[in-house]
């Protein structure tokens, strides 16, 4: 097999031919048919999140087809398409795995953080933690949705019955979501790089009401927010621009600190949460809801050996919508 490897944090990733690996009990072989480009493998890359398994093969919205079968597996047959999310593994037994919330587990797993992920031509999952995918749809426009997607969706939850809705940062994450919510009858109002006229217009064309840059003001006040952008400076921001009691989500897994602000704009029952992961019942519920909803995701298409350009891309700002790669 081929892999795309980080042997130490800000450093390219390095093409490494490896053999084969045996799936353990519990466990699935895929052949990797498509993995998706995501900002946390980015943080990852660029040492912003600490502690990875090194050296590590990134890659969390993973795509494949089972090509061998560890014991014990019984709900998967060779061939099946599955994909394969950021949460890999839990323990099943801490006070959040056993209260149903095992997106805080005490000692997960992470594919593409401490566990191998999908920048390969193979990869072994934990088989309780894939999840069947149609066959006969495009492996690259699926695997946006292995974590965009259920990031967005678990994002969206949060939110509540909020009818207006900002979303800071309109990339992939944003470009589902907000498919997501107009479908439900939410109204978007999009916020992007300031001067990216080709993110507004991306925004624009996906229904949003209004699209405008991540340092104006909306023409009117938002019941939520969502922020996806790294930017710990958009809290502020995003909690003078919601109404009284509204809520802000930040939706990534690491953000710039977040600069200090006067109270008034928490105060009257403003919300700020944040979100953690995922569950393997948000994955459940999502992947239901997108072929309802008619997801339609916007991918760029990288070879695999072209990983690097795919994360420089993606840290340039020169993407709308998704990048994945296919081996």
């Amino acid at each position: 097999m081929t892999a795309m490897v980080l042997r130490r944090p800000k450093t390219p990733l390095e093409a490494e031919r490896r053999p084969l690996p045996s799936p353990g009990p519990g466990e699935l072989l895929l052949a990797v048919e498509a993995c998706g480009v995501c900002r946390t493998d980015l943080h990852v890359v660029d040492g912003e999140l600490e502690h990875p398994k090194l050296p590590i093969v990134p890659g969390h919205e993973i795509v494949g087809r089972v090509a061998a079968i560890g014991a014990g597996v019984t709900d998967f047959a060779v061939g099946e398409r599955v994909g394969v999310p950021w949460l890999g593994h839990t323990c099943g037994c801490c006070p959040y795995c056993s209260s149903g919330r095992e997106n805080l587990c005490d000692d997960p797993l992470f594919t593409g953080y401490t566990r191998d992920g999908g920048y390969a031509t193979h990869t072994v999952a934990d088989a309780s933690y894939c999840f069947p995918l149609p066959s006969d749809s495009d492996a690259a426009a699926l695997a946006p949705l292995l974590c965009a997607g259920l990031i967005g969706w678990r994002s969206l939850k949060m939110t509540g019955d909020a009818r207006d809705i900002g979303i800071y940062g309109f990339g992939a994450a944003a470009h589902i979501v907000a498919q997501v919510a107009i479908a439900r009858g939410r109204r978007i109002f999009a916020f992007v790089r300031p001067g990216d006229t080709a993110a507004r217009d991306f925004a624009l064309s996906l229904g949003a009401v209004w699209a405008g840059g991540s340092d104006e003001t909306p023409p009117e006040k938002l019941d939520a927010a969502i922020i996806f952008a790294p930017v710990g400076a958009l809290v502020p921001r995003a909690l003078a621009a919601v109404r009284k009691g509204g809520t802000v989500v930040c939706g990534g897994i690491h953000m710039s600190d977040i600069p200090s602000f006067p109270y008034a704009l928490l105060w009257e029952e403003r919300r700020l949460v944040s979100i953690a992961n995922l569950t393997r019942e948000d994955a459940r519920e999502f992947l239901a809801l997108a072929p309802q909803v008619g997801i339609e995701t916007h991918v760029v298409r990288y070879p695999l050996t072209a990983a690097n350009e795919a994360l420089a891309d993606l840290r340039d700002g020169r993407l709308q919508g998704a990048a994945v790669l296919i081996p």
